[in-house]
């Protein structure tokens, strides 16, 4: 069935087909290559103006304030939000994995009775005020470098003022 000119035959074909395949791409890089030193500072291509750099980059990056936001939030969209708190916090008054968040709008920061926190939130000093927690969970290792929370953060807003609300709402 396979005798020594056939195995050759079949090895042969993929070397020529690789060598092919090599060439084309040497040939296509030499023709469509674009970089290389040649026309020195010189781009390749056209530049539209679209007049983006006149615009101030704040304006973009700015969105409304989380007082605004927080003035209209929804209380029953909080509740909702909190289930991604649910893992490691109660509102029972009982520490979990994380302090028990009952009453946390105003009380001060690392200060839940009985919770072991760390040093960088045991020393991070002032009250849980609405916009204060909002900026923690936000992004909470980069709020209060070496916190032992491990959450990534909740990115949108909006989402914070609710949740903040609902937490608001609860009785300390």
């Amino acid at each position: 069935m396979f005798d020594t000119m056939t195995l050759t035959k079949i090895v042969g074909a993929f070397c020529g087909a690789f060598l092919v395949f090599m060439l084309g791409s040497w040939a296509a890089e030499t023709l469509y290559h674009t970089g290389g030193g040649h026309g020195e500072g010189e781009v390749a291509g056209y530049t539209i103006e679209t007049g983006a750099e006149e615009a101030p980059a704040e304006a973009a990056d700015a969105g409304p304030a989380f007082a605004e936001v927080f003035a209209v939030a929804d209380v029953k969209a909080g509740e909702k939000l909190f289930s991604q708190c649910k893992a490691c916090h109660k509102l029972d008054g009982k520490n979990g994995t994380g302090p028990h968040l009952d009453g946390v709008v105003g009380r001060e920061v690392g200060k839940a009775e009985g919770f072991a926190y760390s040093a960088a939130m045991a020393g991070h000093g002032g009250a849980w005020t609405p916009e204060e927690i909002s900026n923690f969970i936000a992004n909470p290792k980069g709020y209060i470098e070496g916190t032992k929370m491990g959450y990534a953060g909740m990115k949108k807003i909006g989402d914070r003022a609710n949740l903040v609300a609902y937490l608001a709402s609860l009785p300390g």
